[in-house]
């Protein structure tokens, strides 16, 4: 049986061997678009875990293990791979629930429970790619287990982890695009270095050590004193977790009682737990009655002023580089609010004069986690708060807030920049939210969107070479074609564009184009487009991107 130091462990060697790993992984991404790539996604949301993990005492149940590294994955996952992982451990948390210890059943139940979240989260699963290698590492658990119950735990694991790696390659049979360019799935690839992390704990070979580092990221530090500038009017930032007990208070009860004794109050609650942060001068009385609810976890505690004072002494220069939001209480007199994702100076301010209040940095290559996502949600004081992901890569992580938000969220699924802008345009604050679902999904439906980037690594695209460092257009997503001048390549691609009832061209020109470069590609444009067609050249700013086009 394994306790839960052992379930600890093997999920913090998990981590790190994806960490190991994660240039490899990244590396067998097939497109030659710049992209948020799958192993630095899956490491930096098995990160989260291992960070709340790592607080953890030797003696912790099974279960608790499994629930504190499923609800950091939840709020710590980024990109489609990073929400996909998160949720097949959510599945060993559903699994364990109130094991002290865990058995052979429990692991493959665990497993099969997280399969199918994963399955039912992606509107369309494509076979071939993650959820087949973990689909076929349960399935062959569950057939190991019906010829011998009594199999040991880590010679369970041991046949997940092997099926886990004859799956893997298989992907290529199950998937053209990976057959043609010599490789298996990226994502699959991760969640095989993940179990190998595990198996390594269970056999007895103890935690695989981290020996590359953990990709940068921006630290957790709401309680920085840099978030707290001018009168702090309670001195302590007060964070815990609650594990939910059958009849313990809910969880409206607790947060009337922390609004009571303090302000920036964030309770966010789901099936087994309760997430408060506040501050307050009497945190004892705060632990006091959130055990009325259930039992205490990761626990923090931290004075606000000195904090501050230790800031102006330089002690904290880490702070100015993160981006902070603060929390807003639900305004009753405001319906929606939004929230866009987006990179580039030029392009957050457009999003923010057509009616976003909040603005996640982020994009192509920098996905942003589900909680810097959901922070932005309660620093928007409506009641429903909408979210523009603008990239496909980020709306997996963007629908998670759903069920972890104090507030109502909707996420509109914008795949690109335009469609944010355009369903920005179609919204209407006198509408209800059905009409306005409906009017915003008509307009992404309408805009076209072209972006122009460059190969980020030697590919093949309909039999033509492209080499790394070369011009490609990107037509409503998918890439059309390679060049080597950029000027030509935009042209070719707003042409390829334009309908014969396109009225508006606007073109937002990244931080890699001189105005000069941009007003230049302008007068190009004006000589060939229509006159009916109103042209905008706008600085966006944007990284990756030198050119993003919208067409309407």
């Amino acid at each position: 049986m394994l306790n839960g130091a052992a379930i600890r462990d093997a999920m913090i060697s998990a981590a790190n061997n994806i960490a190991n790993n994660r240039q490899a992984v990244d590396a067998l991404n097939v497109f030659p678009v710049p992209d948020g790539d799958t192993g630095t996604n899956m490491s930096m949301t098995m990160n989260a875990a291992k960070r709340e993990l790592l607080l953890q005492p030797a003696a912790v149940a099974a279960g608790d293990a499994a629930q504190t590294a499923a609800a950091a994955l939840l709020r710590g996952a980024r990109g489609n791979s990073g929400v996909i992982l998160s949720l097949l451990f959510r599945g060993f948390a559903k699994g364990l629930h109130e094991k002290t210890v865990a058995g052979s059943e429990n692991l493959a139940s665990a497993l099969e429970i997280g399969v199918d979240s994963a399955y039912k989260a992606v509107m369309k699963p494509t076979e071939g790619t993650m959820l087949t290698v973990a689909r076929e590492s349960a399935q062959k658990a569950r057939e190991a287990l019906q010829k011998d119950n009594n199999i040991t735990e880590a010679e369970l694991f041991r046949i997940i982890l092997e099926e886990s790696r004859e799956s893997l390659e298989r992907t290529p049979e199950l998937l053209p695009v990976l057959k043609k360019a010599g490789v298996v799935d990226a994502g699959g690839r991760g969640l095989v270095l993940a179990f190998e992390g595990m198996y390594s704990v269970f056999s007895g070979g103890g935690i695989i050590p981290d020996n590359k580092g953990i990709p940068a990221e921006i630290p957790d530090e709401r309680n920085a004193a840099g978030e707290y500038e001018g009168e702090i009017t309670f001195t302590y930032c007060t964070e815990f977790i609650v594990e939910k007990a059958p009849d313990g208070a809910d969880a409206l009860s607790l947060r009337a009682y922390l609004e009571s004794i303090g302000d920036s109050v964030v309770v966010v609650d789901d099936d087994e737990i309760i997430k408060c942060h506040l501050h307050t001068d009497n945190p004892g009385n705060a632990l006091q009655k959130a055990l009325e609810s259930g039992s205490l976890n990761n626990m923090k505690i931290e004075n606000m002023r000195e904090q501050h004072a230790a800031q102006k002494r330089g002690a904290q220069k880490s702070a100015s580089a993160a981006q902070k939001f603060q929390y807003t209480a639900v305004d009753s007199d405001c319906e929606y609010g939004f929230v866009a994702v987006a990179s580039g100076d030029g392009v957050t301010t457009l999003l923010k004069d057509l009616g976003a209040d909040n603005v996640v940095n982020g994009g192509q290559t920098m996905n942003p986690s589900t909680d810097d996502i959901l922070d932005a949600i309660h620093a928007t004081p409506a009641k429903t708060v909408i979210v523009l992901p603008n990239n496909k890569n980020i709306i997996m992580a963007a629908e998670q807030t759903v069920k972890l938000a104090d507030r109502g969220v909707y996420v509109l699924p914008t795949k690109s920049i335009p469609q944010g802008l355009a369903s920005l345009i179609a919204f209407d604050a006198e509408l209800k939210l059905a009409e306005n679902q409906l009017n915003m999904i008509k307009a992404i439906e309408h805009v076209g969107t072209g972006q122009i980037t460059f190969a980020a690594r030697d590919s093949v695209l309909d039999g033509h070479k492209i080499k790394k460092g070369e011009i490609l257009a990107l037509e409503n997503g998918k890439v059309s074609f390679s060049d080597k001048d950029l000027n030509k390549a935009a042209i070719k691609l707003v042409k390829s564009l334009v309908k014969r009832d396109s009225a508006f061209v606007t073109l937002l020109y990244g931080n890699d184009v001189t105005e000069e470069q941009a007003e230049e590609l302008r007068k190009l444009l004006e000589a060939k487009l229509p006159d009916t067609i109103e042209l905008m050249m706008l600085s966006g700013g944007q990284p990756v991107y030198y050119y993003i086009i919208s067409v309407e």
